[in-house]
């Protein structure tokens, strides 16, 4: 694979896995959507259908890693760090895109969530900047939850934690079940494991952090929803955004370690 087909392939994947994976949380959350409180079991079998289409979608160009945790974890178990930049690359621009569509798809749900006083208060369905501002003290605004995750109970060495064993379970499945013949990326029934994995996690571990287990799935759309245009939106709660980047690579890299001792 060459470079170019690894950032186009990890693009293409990434931006499918935020735009069905943040589209399900959107149509979970969004007032006026038709899945509006459908919970956390459609949230977390949405998340595995999204792993699912991304990685049968992007795996030809580029073996489907989507994460960057998966990515280190490749790179430590095979010793070849050549691509990682392109993996990286193209799995936040790819994840930053997908927000974006996202927006577009529920724009109208976005207003009508946001301009509602029952969720932002106010007069009627008025705007209020001393409710934006109240909510970027409290760091997450209303809507952050739609792109990316946060913590029932902030406490950050438990937040790590939590992240970091998800993602040990996610990588060790993908390392040991999910590669292709090539053992570069997701084969096709390395696919279909993985979504379930994912699936697993999600009902099992994702209560405390919202399980991001991807550093690109949580990193680019917390920026998307910074620069979006959204009536108050409230902060992007960059104080608790390293935990969803940092917790998933030191899972994924003790992952890689553990194959290397065990199983290779």
């Amino acid at each position: 694979m060459s470079s170019s087909d690894i950032f186009i392939g990890e693009t293409i994947g990434t931006a499918i896995l935020i735009l069905l994976g943040g589209g399900v949380c959107a149509a979970v959350t969004l007032k006026a959507s038709k899945a509006r409180n459908a919970g956390w079991l459609a949230i977390t079998f949405g998340w595995g259908f999204a792993v699912l289409t991304a990685v049968y979608t992007s795996a030809p160009l580029s073996g489907a890693h989507l994460n960057p945790a998966v990515t280190l974890a490749l790179a430590i178990k095979d010793g070849d760090w050549s691509n990682v930049p392109a993996y990286w690359g193209g799995q936040i621009l790819g994840a930053m895109i997908g927000a974006t569509l996202v927006w577009v798809a529920y724009y109208g749900q976005f207003h009508a969530h946001l301009t509602d006083r029952e969720i932002v208060g106010g007069p009627g369905a008025q705007a209020t900047a001393a409710k934006a501002v109240e909510a970027q003290e409290k760091g997450a605004g209303p809507v952050l939850g739609v792109f990316s995750t946060g913590p029932e109970i902030r406490n950050a060495v438990q937040n790590l934690a939590t992240e970091i064993i998800g993602t040990i379970v996610l990588v060790l499945a993908v390392l040991t079940q999910g590669l292709n013949d090539k053992g570069n990326g997701l084969g096709t029934l390395g696919a279909l494991i993985t979504a379930l994995v994912v699936v697993s996690i999600g009902l099992s571990l994702g209560g405390p952090t919202g399980y991001a287990i991807n550093p690109a799935r949580d990193l680019g759309p917390r920026i998307v929803h910074s620069l979006l245009p959204l009536p108050n939106k409230g902060g992007s709660d960059w104080s608790y955004a390293w935990v969803p980047v940092v917790g998933p690579l030191i899972g994924g890299a003790i992952a890689a370690g553990i194959y290397n001792v065990a199983f290779a």
